[in-house]
């Protein structure tokens, strides 16, 4: 016996979601004393098996997994292997007459018409915790002319971020009613500020925002020389700040590391306990306000 695992994170056409993949190591779980090869799509897995790859003569079953049974895809993979005993579990069944689902000679599916439904296999395989990083780039802001290395900056600071293992949230600081993806209010802002992990920017706010709300941040400014995000950073007298010449894998990989350690949580809730309201007394006093 030995059986190739398949979904449509399979296809070069097809997609792999988080869905897919837990069920994916749930099966792998359940059958981990069966000799079992993963077949992943090349665009999602460059390098893994491929479906290409998988000879039919070298497996016994063919299990699908996950995903709704319609589409040439999977008439074609029951046509490549035909030999094979062909098994499709926690799937939907559309429409039962559909060749890709006669096909299988099993379907364990997880709902189907006229049959009672049974809970997604996403549900089972046990996840370790990573962090969860809010990002909030600062737009183009031409004001700094000649002194931009917003899209240098951007660049590379992604594709940092992208080989990280945490859960990236892209945030903006831009507020609109009408547009129900962004925030309408700061408090909403602050509400999901105040539960991340660690904030990631290139923008003043971003920095302020996850200060003021305890969490560390990671503060790239993308002006050459540093500007208003680096100045901001002195305010606080935070240290995981860098400029656009000092960015660096070594030094961004440094201060991830302290951000989320005890000394970066410390540091970054001691700066919301000391708010600064002297620019505050100050505009009192340019107006001739008695002092508060």
């Amino acid at each position: 016996m030995r059986v190739l695992l398949v979904g449509w994170f399979s296809f070069v056409d097809g997609e792999a979601t988080a869905g897919d993949v837990l069920s994916l190591q749930a099966v792998r779980s359940a059958l981990a004393d069966v000799p079992c090869d993963v077949a992943w799509s090349p665009v999602f897995r460059p390098g893994e098996l491929t479906l290409d790859d998988a000879a039919p003569e070298a497996y016994s079953h063919v299990v699908f997994v996950c995903g709704p049974l319609h589409g040439p895809q999977l008439r074609r993979l029951h046509e490549r292997y035909a030999a094979c005993r062909r098994i499709a579990v926690g799937v939907s069944v559309i429409d039962p007459r559909d060749p890709a689902v006669t096909g299988f000679d099993v379907v364990l599916a997880r709902d189907a018409p006229d049959a009672a439904p049974h809970r997604d296999l996403a549900a089972l395989p046990p996840c370790a915790a990573v962090p969860v990083a809010g990002v909030v780039l600062a737009p183009g802001q031409e004001e700094y002319g000649a002194e931009r290395r917003h899209d240098e900056v951007h660049a590379r600071l992604t594709s940092w971020l992208a080989r990280l293992g945490c859960a990236r949230l892209v945030l903006d600081t831009r507020l609109d009613h009408d547009d129900w993806r962004c925030f309408g209010t700061p408090d909403e802002l602050l509400s999901v500020v105040g539960r991340l992990d660690v904030v990631v920017t290139t923008r003043l706010h971003g920095l302020v925002t996850a200060l003021r709300c305890g969490v560390p941040a990671l503060a790239v400014d993308p002006v050459w020389r540093g500007a208003k995000v680096s100045a901001q950073a002195r305010a606080w007298h935070w240290p995981a700040a860098l400029t656009a010449e000092e960015m660096s894998e070594g030094a961004l990989d440094r201060w991830w590391r302290w951000c989320l350690g005890a000394e970066g949580r410390r540091a970054a809730e001691r700066a919301a306990r000391d708010p600064d309201g002297a620019l505050l007394a100050e505009l009192r006093e340019a107006l001739g306000a008695p002092p508060r």
